[in-house]
């Protein structure tokens, strides 16, 4: 049974009951029918949902990216954003120069052209876990056991967890005109993203599937993309209420820049993990959010590696 850490669930008994029934308005739940999974074989639902995550897992499988498009509906796609933009303020915007595993200093271990000694420009903005209302659309969507339910099975996981981390667990991710999110890895094995509001022009999801291993970073490849070329580059140009599940442990990814004339791009960010508990690395965390907090500093201080490599 997928199960959502109860360390992490910021609502009360009567407010998450009525979250259970809050997220079938937010979900196409036509499309994606999330009691579909124990009905009978034989109801259209039981198939619809089934279909969906085999769909899913197969693009997982070939590249590390699933979509489901307009998985949320239009008029929870304007809560969604009204949201964002109510808590926008809040958010960490910085501008740094970064190599693909956001290390910010030259490694004289390494070439000058070197990925390692490649950096590029990051000037996009997160908004804080702890920005978001105790009960909000949001928050719903994160912590509804249905969608967690579903995007383990598209997964092919036995559970899945609310990422513990109070800052980076419910984030947005938000591009103004003129910022972009260069090439880079995640730290965590897969994330989850809604799209709310697209840029008028640029702001597109751009990966490299597979270009490194837990034992192969992968230099010469990783090397070719960010001197500019395009071998084996995936663009999405995604929807509002579109929903990615994407593996970027090892699939190099970026946001191209937003143009100068556009809407900011905002984007919803669902962060889980396979075991209860997780709190983020306190130098991505301050980082992206500007500061850590007493739960980072502790969990650093007991962390123990899965692998060995940059990050």
């Amino acid at each position: 049974m997928t199960t959502v850490s109860q360390s992490t669930s910021r609502l009360d008994d009567a407010a998450e009951s009525a979250a259970a029934s809050d997220v079938d308005r937010l979900v196409d739940t036509v499309r994606y029918p999330l009691d579909g999974r124990d009905l009978p074989a034989a109801d259209a639902r039981h198939a619809a949902y089934w279909r969906a995550v085999e769909e899913a897992r197969t693009g997982l499988r070939s590249d590390g990216c699933a979509l489901l498009k307009e998985f949320v509906t239009p008029t929870a796609v304007r809560l969604l954003n009204a949201e964002i933009v109510a808590a926008k303020p809040r958010t960490h915007f910085s501008m740094q120069v970064i190599n693909p595993y956001f290390h910010t200093q030259v490694n004289p271990e390494f070439s000058d052209d070197h990925p390692v000694n490649t950096f590029t420009e990051r000037s996009s903005g997160f908004i804080p876990g702890d920005a978001w209302p105790s009960v909000c659309a949001m928050d719903t969507l994160f912590r509804a056991p249905q969608v967690c339910r579903l995007l383990a099975d598209c997964l092919e996981i036995d559970e899945l967890h609310c990422y513990d981390d109070p800052l980076a667990g419910l984030t947005a991710n938000i591009l103004d005109p003129g910022q972009q999110f260069p090439w880079h890895f995640d730290t965590n094995d897969f994330a989850v993203t809604v799209l709310v509001q697209p840029a008028d022009e640029g702001g597109l999801f751009e990966y490299a599937p597979g270009v490194r291993t837990a034992t192969d970073e992968g230099f010469e490849a990783i090397g070719g993309l960010l001197a500019g070329g395009r071998d084996g580059v995936h663009t999405l140009d995604l929807c509002p209420g579109d929903l990615q599940i994407f593996r970027g442990r090892y699939s190099l990814h970026r946001v191209t820049r937003v143009a100068a004339s556009s809407q900011p791009r905002h984007a919803a960010i669902f962060a889980y993990t396979h075991q209860p508990g997780v709190i983020g690395r306190v130098e991505r965390t301050r980082q992206l959010f500007g500061r850590v907090l007493a739960e980072h500093e502790e969990a650093e201080r007991s962390r123990v590696r899965e692998d060995d490599l940059l990050d």
